[in-house]
């Protein structure tokens, strides 16, 4: 399974949810490949916010070496699924969709622990450590259900 995770800047949440999925992917044995990207470019190329940094390292998961890069048409081939943190990841990921194909492969990342509820997970750029903390633990539950359901297909 190819993941994509997808924000604004790519500098907070995507690279936070790629962080915790490559880990617990490596840690549960689930094959597979996560990646991140966003749709700002105000960021590409650059690293992580630190503060993202430093809540990842908290958790024993390293993300100092990503870097910033934007959203490309290609990864609606690339990737199995698509997971959007908020409805404006949503309506930019919906803009570049070239057909149904492509948008079945999108979600929201919190729709796998709350289903349905195309509930966002709130930007904490302009927060503080308390806003990381608070995304992580979003992001955290999310991935774990995402594993969930990997080792479900795996398994019918």
């Amino acid at each position: 399974m190819k993941i994509l995770m997808v924000c604004l800047g790519n500098i907070c949440r995507s690279p936070l949810a790629e962080g915790i999925m490559r880990k617990k992917m490596a840690d549960s044995h689930v094959p597979g490949e996560v990646d991140s990207c966003g749709f700002e470019p105000f960021h590409a190329g650059d690293t992580p916010d630190r503060r993202a940094i430093e809540v990842a390292r908290q958790h024993g998961i390293d993300i100092s070496d990503h870097r910033g890069k934007l959203f490309s048409i290609s990864y609606f081939d690339t990737f199995d699924r698509i997971f959007v943190m908020d409805s404006n990841n949503y309506r930019d990921v919906a803009s570049v969709a070239r057909n149904d194909a492509d948008m079945k492969k999108v979600d929201f990342i919190m729709n796998m622990t709350y289903p349905g509820s195309n509930q966002p997970v709130p930007d904490p750029y302009y927060g503080g450590q308390a806003d990381f903390s608070k995304t992580w633990e979003l992001l955290d539950a999310a991935t774990d259900k995402i594993i969930e359901s990997i080792r479900k297909k795996n398994h019918d």
